[in-house]
C-alpha cells in the first residue's frame, strides 16, 4: 500500500477526498433530501407574503423571491390569493388566509 501512495499521490488524495465527501453526504442526507422542497416552498410563501400581506406590485415581488436556483413553474392566482411555485421536481402552494393570519403553506 505504501508503494501505491508514493507512486500515485494525487490519485490517493482524490480517493481520500471522495470517501470524506461521501461520509459527509451520508451524515447530511436528511438535510440534502429536504433541499429541493425548500426552493419552491420559500418562493411560494415569500411571494404570497410580499404580494398579499405587504401589498407590493407583482414585478417587485418576483424580484424579491428570485434565487440562484431557478424555478420551473409559477402561478399567481390573484382571484383566490394563492401562489404555486415548482422547482427541482417539487411543487408548493401558499395561500393568503386573512389580514391577521397572513400567508401559509398549504398541505
Amino acid at each position: 500500500m505504501r508503494g501505491f501512495v508514493r507512486r500515485r499521490p494525487w490519485l490517493t488524495l482524490m480517493w481520500v477526498a471522495m470517501v470524506v465527501l461521501l461520509g459527509w453526504g451520508w451524515q447530511q442526507r436528511v438535510a440534502l433530501w429536504a433541499f429541493p422542497d425548500i426552493i419552491s416552498a420559500y418562493t411560494a410563501k415569500e411571494y404570497c407574503s410580499c404580494r398579499y400581506v405587504a401589498h407590493q406590485p407583482a414585478d417587485y415581488c418576483l424580484g424579491y423571491v428570485k434565487q440562484y436556483v431557478p424555478i420551473n413553474g409559477f402561478i399567481d392566482d390573484t382571484e383566490h390569493k394563492r401562489v404555486t411555485a415548482s422547482g427541482m421536481g417539487r411543487s408548493n402552494t401558499a395561500a393568503w388566509l386573512g389580514a391577521r393570519q397572513g400567508c401559509r403553506l398549504m398541505p
